[in-house]
C-alpha cells in the first residue's frame, strides 16, 4: 500500500486529538512526506473490557494505518507482569498467566470496531520480553540512569507519603521502552500518562540503535463522573456496552464534558464542534439536546444508526415521559415477605446491604412505582412486581 503524503492529511493526523509530538512535530511531518514509518500503540491486558478512553489512541493508530504507514497494536503480555505504575498511588496487583489469557480473549473483537486488521498487525511483547536472559536485561538497563527512574514524580510522591516503590515498578519503563528497540519503530503512540515510559523507549532507541524515535501523546478522557475514565473508578462507558446503556451513560455526563467528548470520541468535524461550543456558551442550545446528538453519534459508531435511534426513543420514553422500559429483565422469586435490604441484594440490584441502605436513603429505590424511604421495612414479593434502582436499573419478578 502506497503512503498518502498529502500535507493536509498528515497535519490532521498529527493535530486532532494530539496533546504533543516529541521531540518536534515538524520533523516527523517531513519524514511522513518522504517514507513509510513504523509505529505502535501498546496496551496492557489488565482487564477484559475496553472503554471509550482506549478508543482515542486506537483511532489515532488507525489514522496512521489509513495513510499507509506500518501500524502495530502491541498487547503487553510481558509488561503486564511488572504492572505499569503510571498514575498509581499504590502498587498494582500482580496478574496471573491465566488472567492475561482471559483478558485478551475478546480484545480483537472489541478493537475491530475501530481497527482494520487488514492494515494493522497485532504483536505481544511477551514474545520478546520473556525470552530475555540476565545478560540481555543488564545490557538494556545499562542505558538508563537509575537516578532518572527513582526521581519520577509519582515515585517521589509515594516515598514522601511513606509508601513503598517496588523494584519491578522501577523496571517497567525499561521493559516498555525495549518494545521500541525490539520492533525498531519510528513512533510510539500513547496517552499523556505514558510520556515518561515512552521517552525511556526513545532514549533506548537512540542508544541501542542510534535511531530517532518520536512520541505522540493523546489526551485522556474523563468518565461519566468527571474523573479520569478508568476501570478502577467504575466510571466507564465500555465499547461493548449495550446500545441503550451506552446512550444512557453518555446522557449522564457532566455538561462541561460535551465538547471534549465530541472532539475526542467522534469524527464530527472540528468546525462543527466549535459551533457547538459557541452555542452552548451563548445558551442557544440546551445541553441535553446536544448530549442527545453526542449519544446518538457514539452509539451509531459502536452499534448502528438503527440501534442509536432505538436507544434514543427508549431514553425519551423512560427518562422524559417517565414510562417503564419496553423490555425489563426478569428474576424468579418465590412469593413471600423479605427485608428490603435482603431483597435488593438477592435481586443483585445492590452489591451489599450497606449499599442498599445508602440507595434507599438517597431515594434511589422504587418498588411498584413508589419511592422507598424505610430501609427497615418488609417487602411482599409477588409476580409482576417491578423494582427500580437509580435511573437505569429495572427488574421484574417472575
Amino acid at each position: 500500500m502506497e503512503i498518502n503524503t498529502n500535507p493536509k492529511k498528515i497535519e490532521e493526523v498529527l493535530s486532532r486529538n494530539v496533546d504533543q509530538v516529541l521531540p518536534q512535530k515538524s520533523k516527523l511531518e517531513k519524514i511522513m512526506r518522504k517514507r513509510k514509518i513504523r509505529l505502535y500503540l501498546g496496551v496492557d491486558p489488565t482487564g477484559y473490557k475496553l472503554h471509550l478512553g482506549h478508543t482515542i489512541p486506537l483511532r489515532k493508530l488507525q489514522e496512521f494505518a489509513a495513510l499507509g504507514h506500518e501500524a502495530i497494536l502491541v498487547v503487553g503480555t510481558g509488561t503486564v507482569l511488572a504492572g505499569d505504575p503510571s498514575q498509581r498511588n499504590e502498587v498494582r496487583a500482580r496478574i496471573s498467566e491465566k488472567e492475561i489469557k482471559e483478558n485478551i480473549k475478546t480484545w480483537k473483537r472489541q478493537t475491530s470496531k475501530i481497527l482494520d486488521f487488514s492494515k494493522i498487525k497485532i504483536k505481544c511483547n511477551g514474545d520478546w520480553l520473556l525470552k530475555l536472559g540476565l545478560r540481555e536485561i543488564l545490557d538494556i538497563a545499562s542505558n538508563i540512569s537509575a537516578v532518572r527512574l527513582f526521581q519520577r514524580e509519582m515515585f517521589q510522591k509515594r516515598v514522601k507519603g511513606g509508601d513503598t516503590v517496588w523494584m519491578h515498578e522501577i523496571l517497567y519503563p525499561i521493559l516498555q521502552g525495549y518494545d521500541s528497540v525490539a520492533m525498531d519503530v519510528d513512533l510510539e503512540i500513547g496517552g499523556t500518562d505514558q510520556v515518561f515510559n515512552m521517552l525511556v523507549g526513545r532514549e533506548l532507541q537512540q542508544k541501542m540503535r542510534n535511531k530517532e524515535k518520536f512520541v505522540l501523546t493523546c489526551p485522556m478522557i474523563s468518565g461519566v463522573d468527571g474523573k479520569t475514565m478508568s476501570k478502577s473508578s467504575g466510571n466507564c462507558v465500555w465499547i461493548e456496552d449495550p446500545a441503550g446503556e451506552m446512550f444512557g451513560k453518555i446522557m449522564s455526563i457532566k455538561d462541561d464534558l460535551i465538547v471534549s467528548y465530541f472532539e475526542l470520541l467522534t469524527n464530527v468535524s472540528l468546525k462543527t464542534v466549535e459551533q457547538y461550543k459557541k452555542e452552548l456558551k451563548s445558551g442557544k442550545i440546551n445541553p441535553r439536546d446536544l448530549k442527545k446528538k453526542l449519544a446518538f453519534e457514539i452509539v451509531r459508531m459502536y452499534h448502528s444508526a438503527g440501534e442509536a435511534e432505538k436507544a434514543e426513543k427508549e431514553f425519551d420514553k423512560v427518562f422524559q415521559k417517565k414510562e417503564l422500559p419496553s423490555v425489563i429483565p426478569q428474576a424468579k422469586m418465590k412469593q413471600g415477605e423479605m427485608n428490603i435490604l435482603d431483597f435488593l441484594v438477592r435481586l443483585k440490584m445492590a452489591p451489599s446491604k450497606s449499599e442498599a441502605k445508602r440507595l434507599i436513603l438517597q431515594n434511589g429505590v422504587r418498588i411498584g412505582g413508589e419511592v422507598q424511604k424505610d430501609w427497615k421495612k418488609t417487602v411482599k414479593t409477588k409476580k409482576g412486581l417491578i423494582v427500580q434502582v437509580g435511573k437505569r436499573k429495572f427488574i421484574k419478578l417472575a
